[in-house]
């Protein structure tokens, strides 16, 4: 296999390359981050590149960069393989990928590198176009809340009215003014499509606006 790795630590960067390439593979580029990653598939241009390990948390912010870069790069090469490498299973890191592709896809925690015949096998898996989920991950998806539409279809006639006009940017007092509500009626309507959507509060999100996401993705 060619194998470009795009990991943000150095450790775990060069001692991956350094287990393929004892295993007779061969490593292209091993890079820092996602964009780095698509820089080096870019510059290989027809060279073949079978799949990338992407790290999911690199920089700037090390959080989903690895999981965005992997999105882009299987929009611009669906040929190349995916396995993203965490050290967490996150339900919402596998279903972002696995809504843009089913083919030549993965997902793997990092422990699984010990079993060395594992990894590799995984890595050959997704190469030849098939999907690959950790059985944590796996685990993890079919214990996860039920899918998006579905909450969805759980809102009433009205909470419904209520989220579009939401996802129009009105207020709820543009939104009670247009439905010939109260205020305060708005505001249940409101935390009830909060309530549906499993959007818990939180002081880093914007219930509001994660409502409004989620509306328009569906």
């Amino acid at each position: 296999m060619k194998v470009l790795i795009a990991d943000d630590n150095t450790i775990v960067r060069e001692g991956l390359a350094a287990l393929l390439q004892g295993r007779g593979h061969e490593v292209v580029a091993a890079v820092g981050d996602g964009d780095a990653a698509l820089a080096a598939l870019a510059a290989l241009g027809t060279a073949t590149v079978d799949v990338v390990v992407m790290d999911i948390r690199m920089p700037p912010t090390h959080t989903d960069e690895g999981v965005r870069a992997a999105v882009r790069l299987k929009a611009a090469r669906p040929d190349v393989g995916v396995l993203l490498f965490s050290q967490y299973a996150e339900v919402r890191w596998a279903r972002t990928l696995l809504d843009v592709a089913t083919v030549g896809v993965g997902y793997l925690l990092k422990d699984r590198v010990a079993e060395v015949a594992t990894f590799i096998e995984s890595l050959q898996q997704v190469a030849a176009g098939n999907v690959v989920l950790d059985p944590e991950v796996a685990a993890a998806l079919v214990q996860a809340p039920r899918p998006l539409h579905d909450r969805l279809e759980r809102l009433t006639a009205r909470e419904t009215d209520v989220l579009r006009l939401m996802a129009e940017g009105r207020s709820n007092t543009a939104i009670a003014e247009t439905l010939f509500l109260s205020g305060g009626t708005v505001e249940k309507h409101v935390t009830a499509v909060f309530g549906k959507l499993g959007l818990e509060a939180a002081p880093s999100d914007h219930r509001r606006v994660l409502a409004v996401l989620r509306f328009l993705a569906a």
